[in-house]
């Protein structure tokens, strides 16, 4: 029994989607009504008969409807054995077991679908996030539109507590925004407006600080947004087309059972058609013989086997959609919880990406509110990167602000910047730099800096009138999750973690041993990560990478599973990756893990039932030790568990 698109349509008739379950119960009331009249009313036989072929016809409608489909396409499936038994039955006499049969089997049918749908709707909710109407500010003036009919470069405004209609940056308010629907965090997070919305960056590079996301529920203030994504290009249009699309790539153990079916089905007719004349060899009738080869075509019927993969794998991706994580099908799926090994990206992905101020000391003739002081105004006038964090980090950590005391600012590449200060000369930067300016530095201060380099720091010396007076380090910091992150995911049996960072080595030594890596491999350009991910494979045979799914690419590419971090608004990262965290936080990895783990074994329990049950039935049926009723009942209660067994994916909730 498989869920087919098509079958969606054809179920939307008479009762709409419900009218294959109503078909079902209408079935098992006929065939109640059938066995009564024959079992305990005196009444003409053609009274129980009429009820039955009423009851084969509620119970065969959609089933013979699939059987078709297949047959015309020249395949002979699961459907068709049905349909074949409940005829062979009906030819016999036994109409009441017939219509037991297509009562059952089309009830688990209909259990099968309220399944999937069940699945379904958990991801497909996410088409309801956005709201229908957006308002526009236009000429001043505010006006309701369609969010089908927003254009880039709209402004639109999101009152208090109101859901965002489209993916863009906040150039006016500051606001508290609920992200769960996209992200599944459960903490609202802190947006305020962009300064410049006039020369905005790609999309993506955007700082997530200024950026919204279509679905989100905005806090207690106003905002006003520039729409920088159609609704059909929005985070929340694009989760909804990959996850429908997820259902296409089958996992592993799906395209093992589906080969298997295609050469199980016509043994079975074979079989059953050898059976028919089993009254040739041994001595009973034909009519025996037949009851015993329907009754062999039910119970070798593997419809537990063709739901028990795909109703798990639907339900552990719909599982993790609730939680912000975007699982591409039922591959990475079950991939996943066979890793064993995982490397990371350094940058953003196990450290905050953003270089931090972790020491300022001074020297000689300086105290340290002078030298923060100095040091933000030669800084304050630099655009690079480590500049920037500096200057930012000293306003917060010493309470202090630009004066604009200095000038004449140089960039001096791969060394340092000098400036003017006070009408003195001021170097910030390395060793190269002060010796190139004919400024001695002692080997105390460089044993000082050693210290701090040993420990994955970046250290720059800062002179003034010639002397050395101070020294400036500066760190990516290692995520506060990190470390129990790592720890969680050696509970649960991941034994290699290795970093790979195109930082020196030293750095990456030092951040291993704050956070619990096992191992760091430092100084890597794209194509050395690539030739690292290659060796861990040889050694490993499956391994994760978790990057951002951008710079990391072709290593991600070449592992077993790609796991993209932050991948809300990142097209990249989601066409890339196999998983995406929607979210920017490495505490959700254990969770996609252990359901991984725990969709494979409910997928390996399903496989047990199903086959369980053919491997159990079949030998009786062919001794003639049960009837057609009893193999019924049998059968199709193990489709009923295997589907129950799956649905309890969508409860999982442990990492």
């Amino acid at each position: 029994m498989k869920v087919h698109k098509e079958e969606f349509h054809s179920h939307n008739q008479i009762f709409g989607k419900k009218t294959e379950l109503y078909f079902a119960i209408l079935c098992g009331i006929f065939l109640f009504i059938g066995f009564l009249t024959e079992k305990y009313i005196d009444l003409p036989h053609w009274v129980s008969l009429s009820s039955y072929i009423i009851s084969y016809f509620f119970g065969g409608y959609f089933i013979t409807i699939e059987a078709f489909k297949k047959i015309i396409k020249g395949g002979f499936d699961i459907d068709f054995l049905m349909i074949a038994a409940a005829a062979g039955a009906a030819y016999i006499g036994s109409w009441a077991e017939g219509a037991l049969l297509l009562f059952l089997f089309s009830s688990g049918h209909a259990l099968e679908h309220y399944a999937m749908d069940k699945a379904k709707k958990s991801i497909e909710a996410l088409g309801n996030l956005s709201p229908k109407i957006a308002l526009v500010k236009k000429n001043g003036k505010l006006e309701d539109i369609a969010i089908e009919d927003l254009e880039i470069n709209d402004i639109i405004v999101v009152k208090p507590h109101t859901k965002i209609a489209a993916d863009g940056v906040i150039i006016s308010g500051s606001s508290a925004i609920n992200q769960a629907p996209i992200t599944g965090e459960s903490i609202p997070v802190d947006k305020t407006f962009i300064k410049d919305s006039d020369s905005l960056p790609a999309f993506s590079d955007i700082d997530k600080k200024h950026i919204v996301f279509s679905g989100t529920i905005n806090g207690d203030s106003s905002l006003e947004v520039l729409v920088l994504k159609l609704t059909k290009d929005s985070t929340v249009s694009r989760l909804i087309k990959m996850v429908s699309d997820v259902e296409t790539q089958k996992s592993p153990t799906q395209r093992l059972t589906k080969k298997f079916e295609k050469w199980y089905v016509p043994i079975v007719i074979v079989v059953v058609f050898l059976l028919c004349f089993a009254y040739v060899v041994i001595n009973e009738s034909f009519s025996d013989s037949l009851y015993r080869a329907i009754t062999v075509l039910v119970a070798a019927s593997p419809c537990a086997l063709a739901i028990s993969t795909p109703s798990a794998v639907l339900s552990g991706i719909a599982r993790a959609a609730q939680k912000g994580v975007l699982i591409k099908g039922g591959r990475a799926l079950e991939d996943l919880g066979e890793i064993t090994t995982i490397a990371f990206d350094k940058t953003g992905t196990l450290t905050e990406g953003k270089p931090k101020l972790t020491n300022l000391i001074p020297f000689i003739n300086f105290d340290e509110q002078e030298l923060a002081q100095l040091v933000l105004e030669v800084e304050s006038l630099s655009n690079h990167p480590l500049a920037r964090a500096i200057a930012s980090d000293l306003k917060i950590k010493y309470s202090i602000e630009s004066q604009n005391k200095a000038s004449n600012v140089n960039a001096i590449q791969g060394k340092g910047i000098q400036a003017t200060y006070k009408g003195n000369i001021v170097f910030i930067g390395n060793v190269k730099l002060m010796e190139d300016s004919a400024i001695k530095v002692d080997t105390s201060i460089v044993s000082e800096m050693d210290n701090f380099l040993k420990n994955g720091q970046t250290v720059m010396l800062v002179a003034f009138k010639t002397e050395i007076i101070g020294l400036v380090s500066v760190m990516d910091l290692p995520r506060i999750t990190a470390v129990s992150t790592l720890k969680r995911l050696k509970e649960i049996g991941i034994k290699h973690m290795i970093m790979l960072t195109g930082d020196h080595q030293n750095v990456g030594d030092a951040i291993a041993k704050q956070i619990g890596l096992t191992e760091a491999k430092g100084n890597l350009l794209p194509e050395d990560k690539v030739a690292a991910i290659k060796e861990l494979i040889k050694r490993d045979k499956k391994i994760a990478m978790v990057g951002d799914g951008v710079n990391d690419a072709p290593a991600m590419a070449l592992s077993t599973v790609s796991i993209a971090m932050g991948a809300a608004g990142s097209d990249v990262a989601l066409e890339t990756a196999d998983v995406a965290l929607m979210s920017d936080k490495i505490e959700n990895l254990p969770f996609v893990i252990g359901l991984s783990r725990e969709s494979k074994r409910i997928i390996k329990q399903n496989i047990f039932i199903s086959l369980g049950v053919v491997v159990l039935l079949v030998p009786i049926t062919i001794l003639g030790l049960t009837n057609i009723g009893l193999a019924v009942a049998f059968h199709e209660g193990s489709t009923i568990v295997v589907v129950l067994n799956a649905l309890r994916l969508l409860r999982y909730d442990r990492d």
